[in-house]
């Protein structure tokens, strides 16, 4: 088979790489180095979390006579910017670092070091990550698929440019390259505003009366999930990303006053233009393997809740011969019965629905 990285004219990531900070991310690329054969040292400044990074089989702690090839630096947003000045004050490696916000470490580290070391520098993001956090979460899968940006500044050297490449696509991902201050952007837009949406509304759960929860679905699960991360390290991305999250607040409490003199004057159109954009938007978002969306119909079935049940579902789903897109659970209080939703193309729904009748499953139309 034919190595991707020479196709593209990547050289190749012989290590070592060091992985500054051991937790989800930073211990996650380790396992992945580390099952390529290509050797891993660790840095953290918690001991219990490279120890445990080390158990994984993620790497080695880190040596005085280490010499990387690349370092990768997977700390808290707060700390970046000394761990990338510190990484190129120690080796002569190339410094990436895996930080969800680019443009402020990149104009703190090119206030702090030469242009030589500067040149040495590239940051990137992996657009992947769970609520979890710690070593202990890590997979060596996470990447598999997720896009990952790439954001070389002017003074970058393109080998450095192009080693940071060849991690991404060693990780399984996609690199996608992107100015650091279009990333922002990005990333505001498509993670740290709905972020601060699920906050809001889950803000509203919080001293909510036990018979109002006691009405809670699907919905309200899927809109709040990611308000459980850690409140600390999102007060550090937000403040780190401060001028693109408040422009698009500022048009969301635009959006929010519309909406609002909306319901209240009985304004029929204009509620249902407001809506229609939600569709538009949701319809705007990549479909799978980034391709456009392709219409879905949802498929309710009922599933109980013991060991197995789900897998014959999915078992049975296979052999109708429908591809399940996505699956949500909802577990009815009341029962032990779980309502799941199987997301699958429009055109298969009532073939699915019917061959689930006819083996005895429980169906919602």
């Amino acid at each position: 088979m034919t190595d991707p990285r020479s196709e593209v004219g990547l050289p190749a990531l012989t290590g070592p790489v060091e992985v500054v900070g051991a937790g989800l991310i930073g211990t996650s690329i380790a396992l992945v180095c580390s099952r390529l054969g290509i050797e891993v040292v660790l840095r953290d400044t918690s001991d219990e979390h490279v120890r445990t990074a080390h158990g994984l089989g993620a790497g080695r702690a880190a040596r005085p006579g280490d010499h990387p090839q690349l370092v990768v630096v997977a700390v808290p947003p707060a700390s970046v910017g000394d761990a990338i000045v510190d990484a190129l004050a120690r080796t002569g490696a190339v410094v990436t670092d895996v930080g969800s916000v680019k443009a402020a470490p990149l104009e703190e580290v090119a206030a702090r070091v030469g242009p030589d070391d500067l040149a040495r520098y590239v940051g990137s993001h992996p657009m992947a990550g769970s609520e979890r956090s710690g070593p202990l979460a890590a997979s060596a899968a996470l990447f598999d698929g997720r896009p990952w940006a790439v954001t070389p500044h002017p003074q970058a050297r393109p080998d450095a440019v192009r080693l940071v490449e060849a991690l991404v696509l060693e990780c399984g991902a996609s690199p996608l390259v992107m100015e650091p201050e279009e990333h922002d952007r990005a990333v505001a837009r498509i993670s740290h505003l709905p972020h601060l949406a699920a906050v809001l509304v889950a803000g509203r759960l919080a001293a909510a009366p036990a018979e109002h929860l006691a009405l809670s679905g699907q919905g309200v699960r899927d809109v709040t999930r990611v308000a459980a991360s850690d409140p600390a390290l999102w007060q550090q991305i937000l403040e780190a990303n401060s001028e693109a999250v408040l422009d698009l607040l500022a048009e969301v409490r635009a959006d929010l006053d519309a909406l609002m003199t909306a319901v209240a004057s009985d304004a029929g159109p204009d509620l249902v233009e407001i809506l229609a954009r939600g569709n538009a938007g949701t319809a705007a978002i990549p479909g799978k393997h980034g391709g456009p969306a392709r219409p879905t119909r949802s498929v309710f079935v009922a599933v109980p809740d013991h060991p197995g049940e789900l897998a014959r579902l999915f078992g049975d789903a296979g052999e109708i011969g429908v591809n399940i897109e996505d699956v949500h659970i909802d577990h009815d209080p009341g029962r032990p019965v779980g309502l799941t939703e199987l997301v699958v193309e429009r055109g298969s729904a009532e073939r699915l629905l019917a061959a689930l009748e006819s083996r005895g499953w429980t169906t919602h139309r």
